[in-house]
């Protein structure tokens, strides 16, 4: 059984009638705006009051983007940096080896130059290594025997002498720095002409030569190869003088000279292949240490003869003041004696009473 209203309480059309009609409507009005733009008014009032809350609703959606963005674009930047970061790097690692290249390629140019003014052959080597040594300064080349290498040959640079070859092997040689305190050269004054020789100081960076208190040696003279040797070309700069000591009580005087050439600076030097068969080979390590050895005995027998003949001044001995009295009837009659205490006789004859002990100490 269906209820339904009564005819008198039915409004209005059915819903069918009014979809069909509101979209009847819906199109004819777009149809009028679309030709006539009759609605643009009413729109621009519509979106003006609408705007406030369109954009309080659009809130959240405008944080959630611009949140993302910013933790989107620090990532991209971060990353950019570190690229850039590493670009740098290779850039600054790209231009310090191209200024070393370009250091090195000078130094070669030079390097050849000095080949070609050289009278002498040279051969162009490159150094390997340090020699693992503390107290010797000492490096290893990367030419040998079989190159021409030979024990003595002088090494230098564009600036000046570097050392001596002092070891060969067939494709390495040892050279010894001119700073090793077993190197020694002989030069001479470039201003003054004044011959001497140069001796290295160890670990030290400075080189030492002793003159006399009348030597013609200034601060900032040139030191040069004497080539009296017959090892080194004359005329190669050796050092500069960087300091004088001199002591009233001695009558030399100790120059400390620093080398011109770069000891610790290149890589690539100049092997003078001069003819060393008719020189002294150079002294071994035994030989060395058996010098050594009596150079210190040397110098302590002679401070003790310097240590005797300071006693022996101390007390002079005059045998004009002792009367000739034998030696057994000297403590007899020293009691007796009218002499003073003060007298300088006494001393002298208690001197004289132990001969025999004297003897001794100069046996030993």
């Amino acid at each position: 059984m269906q209820h339904s209203p009564p005819p008198l309480f039915k409004q209005g059309a059915s819903a069918r009638v009014k979809v069909v009609f509101f979209a009847v409507f819906a199109i004819a009005l777009l149809v009028v705006d679309s030709r006539l733009n009759s609605l643009v008014r009413v729109r621009q009032i519509v979106a003006t009051v609408l705007y406030p809350l369109q954009m309080l609703v659009l809130m959240p959606r405008d944080a959630a983007n611009a949140l993302g963005d910013y933790f989107a674009s620090t990532t991209r930047l971060q990353s950019e940096l570190g690229t850039l970061k590493r670009q740098q790097i290779l850039q600054a690692q790209a231009v310090q080896k191209n200024n070393l290249l370009e250091s090195e390629n000078a130094h070669l140019r030079r390097l050849l130059e000095l080949k070609e003014r050289t009278p002498s052959k040279s051969l162009l080597a490159e150094i390997l290594y340090d020699a693992r040594d503390e107290y010797a300064r000492k490096i290893i080349l990367n030419k040998g025997s079989q190159q021409g290498v030979a024990l003595g040959q002088p090494v230098i640079d564009e600036r000046g002498v570097i050392g001596q070859v002092t070891r060969v092997f067939p494709l390495t040689a040892e050279v010894t720095l001119l700073t090793d305190k077993n190197q020694a050269i002989p030069v001479q004054v470039e201003r003054s002409g004044m011959r001497s020789v140069i001796h290295g100081r160890g670990r030290s960076a400075y080189l030492e030569m002793r003159v006399t208190s009348n030597a013609d040696v200034k601060l900032g003279d040139t030191l040069i190869t004497s080539g009296l040797d017959g090892i080194y070309p004359p005329g190669l700069q050796v050092a500069k003088v960087t300091q004088v000591e001199s002591k009233a009580s001695t009558t030399f005087e100790v120059v400390l000279c620093m080398p011109v050439a770069g000891l610790e600076q290149h890589k690539q030097l100049l092997i003078l292949l001069v003819d060393t068969s008719q020189l002294a080979p150079p002294e071994s390590e035994e030989e060395r240490t058996k010098k050594e050895k009596i150079n210190r005995r040397v110098t302590r027998d002679s401070a003790k003869d310097e240590d005797k003949a300071a006693v022996k001044e101390a007390v002079p001995l005059n045998a004009d003041a002792v009367p000739a009295t034998p030696v057994g009837a000297i403590a007899a009659t020293a009691p007796t004696n009218s002499t003073s205490p003060t007298s300088s006789v006494q001393p002298k004859v208690d001197v004289r009473a132990n001969p025999a002990s004297t003897v001794k100490e100069d046996k030993k």
